[in-house]
């Protein structure tokens, strides 16, 4: 009975992917303010994150839950820009890199993907929490946490995520007295994202932004977009600079 309770145990703990390793990086690169020590990532531990990319370019277990795919899939993404980004660092934004976002030059669960399509299989679940946890490598990104995501705490750690991106007056502004809501331009680009089973922004926002701000409920609620910055979210000064001409120079360049 001991026997066959200890292999179930081994059994459910392997069919999931070890998620350790990134999550030690994340803690030792990623500062309190959710910025990227690019440089002193790529200088000591690059071997260490080309492992945990090459795990998970292996196929899945299959008996790997739906939860445990979901957290692996953010992880993945999160994973794959870093990777990305210390191939070319040092780099002022992603959008100086060749179509960061639409080759299928990386390896997630043992097929070719881009980061696209990792985003696209995480929007296609439903969530659009996962708006708030998944760090193009951009000032005006969401922060990227210090840890990895787990299925055993999925859910408090995307709500914990999604609270901390709305609260961050750098990228989202709430002005009660106003009546209005300045936020990401992530809003803007993926509305549909945020409307599915009856949802809309506002009811989003109002779920999630900080206390005190209950005019998120009320009719007649203004929302507005901030501009994205999309200069590096390095911890020193390689991302300054990079101005909204550069970006739209790049962003057609990548086309």
């Amino acid at each position: 009975m001991i026997r066959a309770l200890l292999l179930s145990a081994f059994t459910m703990l392997a069919a999931d992917i070890d998620h350790s390793s990134w999550d030690a990086q994340l803690k030792k690169y990623v500062n309190p303010q959710h910025r990227v020590d690019y440089g002193k990532w790529k200088s000591e531990a690059l071997a260490e994150l080309d492992a945990y990319v090459a795990l998970l370019a292996k196929p899945w277990p299959a008996a790997m839950s739906a939860v445990e795919r979901k957290a692996a899939s953010i992880n993945a993404y999160n994973a794959l820009t870093v990777r990305w980004i210390l191939r070319h660092f040092p780099v002022k934004s992603i959008w100086k890199t060749n179509k960061p976002f639409v080759t299928k030059r990386h390896t997630v669960d043992g097929k070719q993907v881009s980061l696209d399509d990792v985003e696209n299989r995480l929007r296609d679940l439903g969530d659009p929490r996962v708006h708030a946890v998944l760090v193009c490598a951009a000032r005006s990104c969401p922060p990227l946490r210090r840890e990895a995501y787990v299925a055993a705490s999925l859910d408090d750690q995307i709500d914990d995520n999604t609270r901390a991106w709305l609260a961050d007056t750098g990228l989202n502004r709430f002005l009660p007295a106003k009546k209005r809501a300045e936020v990401s331009s992530i809003f803007k680009w993926f509305p549909g994202d945020f409307e599915k089973n009856g949802g809309t922004v506002e009811k989003f926002l109002a779920r999630f932004a900080p206390v005190g701000n209950e005019f998120l409920r009320e009719s007649g609620v203004k929302v507005e977009h901030v501009d994205y910055y999309w200069g590096l979210n390095d911890s020193g000064n390689v991302g300054e600079g990079y101005s909204k001409l550069g970006f739209y120079w790049d962003w057609l360049r990548n086309k």
